[in-house]
């Protein structure tokens, strides 16, 4: 058996209108105190090519004093990338969503193309002995990156006395070159470009700025430089600007550059 139910007490429309107001008040309030926008970039390192087949391109960096400040270039250098040039990669924007061009994929000898973040330097030398401010990590001979793309540590620098030598068996990327490829020295000093960040098997792995071992030398699919220019550019760096690396052909530079608050095209031909 139900039981009837005493109507409820309405409320006086005047009160009503008082219980919105404070309702419109506080959620102002709290509007107010969020952030109007994610504090974006104060650093940036661009790369602009020819096109997508070009395999040399020019490095420009560029520092701003807050994000609703202007972009000023701090220098120049020459450059190369993969030996067949650029592909969309996976960053800061997804690669399908960028329109034309090839996507990047493993082994296809094409440097990522897009925004990406710069996390980590690592070098042969102790990090006393280098001049960055960025978090760095002294590489081993028992250190490799990992790009096989059916491996748990996929697209990961890993030491093998930690893992086992099983686990990097397969691997191409020794991070101490130079012990394991006859004095090599493109990786004494280098930067991980954040490419792939969630470790997509065959999306592609280890992408670096590293020194090239003479002018032009083409690449697997990273971006490399003079050992002076690469020296310049860690010790410019400056892990609380929020570094970030773009490589983009000029094309799709010019068409990106008001998405994603670059400097002019005309700065980054």
């Amino acid at each position: 058996m139900t039981q009837s139910r005493s109507p409820r007490p309405r409320l006086h429309p005047l009160l009503r209108l008082l219980a919105v107001a404070a309702l419109l008040l506080a959620g102002a309030t709290v509007l107010a105190a969020l952030p109007s926008s994610t504090p974006g970039p104060n650093q940036l390192v661009v790369v602009t090519t020819a096109d997508w087949d070009a395999t040399t391109g020019t490095l420009r960096y560029y520092e701003r004093a807050a994000p609703d400040q202007p972009w000023r270039e701090r220098g120049e250098f020459a450059v190369s990338i993969g030996r067949n040039g650029a592909a969309w990669g996976e960053g800061l924007h997804a690669a399908a969503d960028q329109g034309e061009g090839p996507l990047k994929r493993e082994g296809d000898g094409r440097s990522p193309a897009g925004m990406f973040t710069l996390d980590t330097a690592f070098g042969y030398r102790a990090a006393g002995q280098v001049d960055t401010a960025m978090p760095y990590r002294q590489m081993d001979a028992s250190h490799w990156c990992m790009d096989v793309p059916d491996s748990p540590h996929y697209n990961r620098i890993v030491d093998a006395r930690e893992v086992g030598a099983a686990a990097v068996a397969g691997s191409t990327e020794p991070m101490r070159l130079d012990l394991h490829a006859n004095g090599d020295p493109r990786y004494r000093l280098g930067l991980v470009i954040g490419h792939n960040p969630g470790n997509t098997p065959g999306t592609g792995s280890c992408i670096f700025a590293h020194l090239w071992r003479q002018p032009g030398e083409t690449t697997a699919g990273c971006t490399a430089m003079a050992e002076d220019d690469m020296r310049r550019l860690l010790a410019w760096l400056d892990p609380a600007a929020q570094p970030r690396f773009v490589l983009l052909p000029r094309a799709a530079y010019a068409r990106l550059a008001p998405r994603w608050q670059l400097p002019e095209a005309g700065s980054a031909r």
